[in-house]
């Protein structure tokens, strides 16, 4: 079964898309903040002086007041309306505001609203932005008004109310023409930026492609290059230990020379192949998936170490729990992955390798095949060898690590003792991060845990293949 695995540039092309994506997202949260500062300061100021103008009216008419005696025995007076309010009414009028009176008692004895107008009156001073009703019925909206009243007192007594309206849509009029045009500006200015993000990303990740395809180049050619003499190389010493004469001396030292040459090709061929799985696997390129049985799979991984393990007289077992019976809707019922067979395979062999290698003789070594979960499934490898220290491993999947097994053993092994996972003198030190590179293109996990002279336990997940797989 094929499975589409994306070139590199179609990866590129995504991660131009992301970079382009993210420019303007954070371009447009900036601009989207700075138009709502703009229109709440621009509305903000507009109700201040439309505020302010209501309280210099109010000062104004009560600077104007005409007042007259109403009783000379108690002192009381009496406001003039018509004298009071035919002038003010007639300045004001252009401004579009009005004036209402209202008695000590809040019934309304003056006013240049229309009569069908009706506002409740608060006795308290208030500045406030209210709908004009005529008849109980909500006028349309041009006629919300802003108010402000005003207790009038003159030597202790009550005259009466003062009311200043302005009318609301001198705010709301051009905040409105302000939204549109920053709503419209917004518009544009985060299209423009999509379409220059998009060109600049493009520019920035014109060196990273050339210099990515001149790096895939070297590695393809740099591989090419040495697989071939390195195959020579072999085989012609294999051919020449083939026909040496074993009876002469002389040939003796020169068959010792050509086995160190057999088995240095030999561990350089590894290298080869290990370092060109690695830019593979850098690359996105896969190999054909197919269903693979892992029960299966372990189960001749097994086999093949046994004779291993055997001779090192360690125990090698394989625990796979149940599977029970699964619905339609779920994954099939067995332990079936999607994926390179070849490259399972490789994965689980380096790490029971790997383990027996690092297990002293009587020692154990586990393979375990469970459920995780609905849709995934967890392999472990655990041993009780000489185990990992804490500081090497955060960086034992990385490419050539090895561990410091002088400075380990210094400090706290035994002096007969190796740590885990060191490589031997012929190892590369590739062997875990191709391990990571598989199950990473399998879209699964991997993790360790690991107890200093106790032992370590590997954990891969991987998803369950689907029946529709």
């Amino acid at each position: 079964m094929e499975k589409a695995v994306p070139s590199s540039n179609t990866v590129f092309q995504a991660t131009r898309r992301r970079l382009a994506l993210w420019y303007t997202a954070v371009t447009a949260v900036l601009l989207l903040v700075f138009a709502t500062v703009v229109y709440g300061y621009v509305r903000d100021t507009l109700i201040d002086r439309v505020d302010d103008t209501l309280s210099h009216v109010v000062e104004v008419v009560e600077r104007s007041l005409v007042l007259e005696q109403a009783d000379n025995q108690t002192g009381w007076i009496r406001l003039n309306l018509d004298a009071s309010f035919r002038d003010n009414a007639e300045f004001l009028e252009d401004d579009h505001i009005d004036l209402e009176w209202f008695s000590p008692m809040g019934e309304k004895l003056w006013s240049t609203l229309p009569a069908s107008a009706s506002i409740p009156l608060r006795y308290e001073r208030n500045v406030r932005t209210v709908p004009v009703k005529s008849d109980g019925v909500l006028e349309k909206e041009a006629a919300w008004l802003r108010q402000i009243t005003e207790p009038v007192r003159i030597n202790g007594q009550m005259l009466g109310y003062l009311r200043v309206s302005h009318p609301w849509f001198e705010v709301t009029k051009p905040t409105r023409q302000l939204l549109l045009e920053l709503s419209l500006g917004l518009v544009v200015m985060i299209s423009t930026v999509a379409v220059c993000g998009w060109l600049l990303s493009g520019l920035a990740m014109k060196p990273v492609r050339e210099s990515y395809q001149r790096l895939r180049q070297f590695t393809a050619d740099a591989s090419h290059e040495l697989r071939n003499p390195i195959a020579v190389i072999q085989t012609n010493t294999q051919v020449a230990l083939m026909d040496l004469d074993m009876s002469e001396r002389d040939w003796d030292t020169q068959k010792h020379q050509l086995e160190v040459i057999e088995r240095l090709t030999r561990r350089l061929g590894r290298l080869v192949e290990d370092l060109l799985f690695l830019a593979r696997s850098d690359s996105g390129i896969q190999q054909n998936s197919q269903l693979c049985n892992l029960e299966i799979l372990l189960k001749d991984i097994v086999e093949e170490q046994q004779i291993t393990a055997e001779s090192k007289q360690i125990k090698l077992s394989l625990q796979i729990a149940p599977l029970s019976t699964v619905k339609a809707a779920e994954p099939v019922a067995c332990y079936a992955c999607c994926g390179d067979r070849d490259q399972l395979a490789r994965l689980f062999t380096n790490l029971v390798s790997n383990a027996l290698q690092h297990t002293p003789t009587g020692g154990e070594v586990g393979l375990s095949l469970q459920r995780s979960g609905q849709s995934q499934m967890q392999i472990q490898v655990s041993d009780t060898g000489s185990g990992i220290s804490p500081e090497a491993l955060p960086h034992i999947f990385n490419r050539f690590y090895r561990v410091d097994t002088a400075r380990s053993h210094k400090n706290s092994e035994p002096a007969n003792s190796s740590l885990k996972l060191r490589p031997a003198p012929t190892g590369t030190g590739l062997g875990l991060a191709i391990a990571q590179a598989i199950v990473e293109n399998h879209h699964g996990q991997i993790r360790v845990d690991s107890t200093l002279h106790q032992g370590t336990t590997f954990t891969v997940t991987l998803p369950l293949a689907r029946e529709s797989a």
